[in-house]
């Protein structure tokens, strides 16, 4: 077997501008979501207003997300991504003015609220392109060889950008106000823009170009459905990610559970960021590809057991680190599930694919931020987050049990393959 490289991907110059991009761009839309997050709280103390939020990305991501596969798959990806990050930059502009004080001292809180609804709404628009673009980009900027190895990085990246984005998020409205804060996840989206006009344009690797939208679209959402290792992976971590996440009820357990303020929230947001790129730097070395599988089941199954001690903590240092060891766990899950993808997914479908994992896996995000929000509003908040932990529990033992293939899968021989050139 080669001799694992833990750095091969960061050899190659178009991929660490790839990575400087994915950081900037991930680190101000999820600092934008958490921002929004606390000053809609703050101005209704409603939690369903939290889900609403949610529901309101979820939305426009999932019911564009096939068509915007298809057209990702069609397109030349740098131009693609520069359309994309413009219109984020809009979106940003727009949160920034709604919270001018000038400008918003003569709104009603409902005219605030539609004005903000609306903005994400349209952010939601441009998520689902985003995400089958930088996947797809991902595949262009280092060689089939380098795949696994680009994965990990590239999604340690994500996961500290998504991390860390949060945190700075807390520290920065304590710091420098709601409306300052947006003024830096505006400066973040563009220097993004400035880094990805340094990545050369990419040829098209779809033989089918003009192939009629919806053949495009079903055999898309066919090869997933088929393709019994990704529909098990990406099904998984989006019950996980649906049931698990207490992330959007942060906002109440740092002012009325825990009443840390700010400060603590920005904590908080920060713990399950260190655990995350822990794992994910010593992936690098430390190969997750023998018995992914068993891992994969592993990883998911103690993220739902943290999540239910969060949920039943009092004492903030021990939410931190149940907080902190969620992130742990879920570096794992999120480095195997993205080999998987990277090596199970035709170069002419990965948009599609993408496009499919991001209505299972990442608009989930937003959909638990809904789900989490209802249930909060219906049972409370502990038990809204305990509950989940228990659905997130069930289920992963349910796919143990009835699927003994995924929980034997091993990807082990897949890259040994790649490596040679097979």
């Amino acid at each position: 077997m080669k001799k694992n490289d833990p750095y091969e991907a960061l050899r190659y110059r178009e991929f660490n501008l790839f990575l400087l991009m994915r950081f900037a761009m991930v680190f101000a839309w999820s600092m934008q979501f958490v921002i929004i997050e606390w000053e809609v709280y703050s101005l209704t103390k409603d939690p369903l207003s939290l889900g609403i939020i949610g529901l309101m990305e979820i939305i426009p991501a999932v019911g564009m997300a096939l068509f915007a596969g298809h057209v990702v798959d069609q397109k030349e990806k740098k131009s693609l991504l520069v359309k994309c990050i413009l219109a984020f930059s809009v979106v940003s502009l727009g949160l920034f003015l709604i919270t001018v004080p000038s400008i918003t001292k003569d709104l009603s809180l409902q005219t605030i609220l539609y004005v903000v609804y609306g903005l994400v709404f349209l952010g939601g628009l441009v998520r689902a392109f985003i995400s089958p673009t930088i996947f797809s980009l991902l595949s262009l900027v280092v060689p089939k060889k380098a795949y696994p190895n680009a994965s990990t990085w590239s999604s340690s990246i994500w996961q500290m950008a998504a991390m860390f984005g949060p945190a700075i998020a807390g520290f920065a409205i304590s710091l420098i106000g709601v409306h300052w804060s947006m003024c830096l996840v505006l400066g973040f989206s563009l220097f993004a823009l400035l880094v990805l006009t340094k990545i050369e344009r990419k040829p098209i690797m779809n033989p089918k170009i003009g192939e009629p939208i919806f053949q495009s679209l079903a055999e898309g959402v066919k090869f997933v459905f088929k393709n019994k290792t990704i529909l098990g992976a990406i099904s998984l971590d989006m019950i996980a990610v649906l049931f698990g996440g207490a992330m959007a009820l942060l906002p109440i357990f740092a002012q009325d559970i825990l009443k840390v303020g700010s400060e603590g929230f920005g904590i908080l947001r920060a713990a399950p960021a260190v655990g995350s790129i822990i794992t994910m730097i010593l992936s690098a070395y430390i190969s997750l590809n023998r018995k992914a599988g068993m891992k994969l089941l592993t990883a998911i199954f103690m993220f739902g057991v943290c999540i239910i001690v969060f949920g039943l903590s009092t004492i903030f240092w021990v939410s931190v680190l149940a907080m902190f060891f969620s992130g742990v766990f879920d570096g794992v899950s999120v480095v195997i599930r993205n080999t998987i993808l990277q090596l199970h997914t035709p170069d002419n479908m990965r948009g599609r694919v993408a496009s499919v994992n991001s209505i299972f896996v990442g608009s989930s995000n937003e959909l638990g931020a809904f789900e989490s929000g209802l249930t909060a509003k219906l049972m409370g908040t502990v038990t809204a987050v305990v509950f989940g932990g228990t659905m997130t529990l069930i289920t992963v033992a349910f796919t143990g049990i009835v699927s003994p293939s995924f929980r034997n899968l091993d990807l082990e021989k897949d890259v040994e393959a790649l490596q040679n050139g097979d």
